[in-house]
């Protein structure tokens, strides 16, 4: 009877750890932010230039009056998403190709009983080949983001995510990029076009996610088939 009890108490134990570590293990959605540039640290005994001012950049001046404008670390900036393109491709190609061969054996001699119809030769090929492809998608909205780091050129990385939980299922959108801290509008808003290196990502799951994909059949089948 102490064994069974014994058992049942190691079986809910291990149970239980595994449990724990499933919660554990789950990976949370969005962008992870860039690590902070490093703090240059003076190397002892060196002097600092002095350009004959008061107030000097490489000691942390600002201005008196800065605004409400984003442009500290953690500052949170709006992005206005106006993502929009269309391409459209034309490929035709087309080839022709003829050619002939006559040969006129003798009247006379040991080859006189050939035939010059039959020596006639001629060949000819065609090709005619067109491809089109077109696509176009469009994506606005906004999202905020912070600022995450800030280089010495007024450039600065911004992160950011936006999680939304549907009745049919959840979306997301995510976003990353370098900004320039100057092109930040008075609202703290800035159009996605003005972004560099940007990292859009606007996607979900749920049912009408799943339905709008083919079944784990056709997607093998569609993979093997040589058609």
């Amino acid at each position: 009877m102490k064994q069974i009890i014994r058992l049942a108490t190691l079986t809910l134990a291990a149970f239980s750890l595994s449990a724990c570590l499933a919660n554990g293990a789950k990976r949370e959605f969005g962008f992870a932010a860039p690590p902070p540039p490093p703090v240059m640290v003076p190397v002892a005994g060196a002097e600092l230039a002095n350009k004959g001012s008061i107030y000097q950049a490489s000691q942390g001046y600002s201005p008196l009056v800065t605004g409400t404008r984003a442009r500290g670390l953690g500052d949170m900036v709006t992005i206005l998403l106006v993502e929009s393109t269309a391409t459209s491709k034309s490929i035709t190609g087309q080839t022709d190709r003829s050619g002939e061969l006559a040969l006129i054996p003798p009247g006379a001699g040991p080859l006189g009983f050939l035939n010059p119809d039959a020596l006639n030769a001629s060949g000819s090929g065609s090709f005619n080949g067109s491809g089109n492809a077109a696509q176009q998608s469009q994506l606005t909205g906004t999202v905020a983001v912070t600022i995450a780091a800030i280089y010495p050129n007024g450039t600065a990385e911004v992160v950011g995510e936006k999680q939304m939980a549907l009745s049919q299922g959840d979306e997301w959108v995510q976003f990353a990029g370098r900004i320039r801290l100057v092109d930040i509008d008075v609202d703290n808003t800035l159009p996605s076009s003005r972004v560099a290196n940007a990292r859009i990502i606007y996607t979900g799951q749920g049912a009408v996610q799943r339905a709008s994909r083919p079944g784990w059949l056709s997607r093998f089948f569609g993979a093997i088939s040589p058609f």
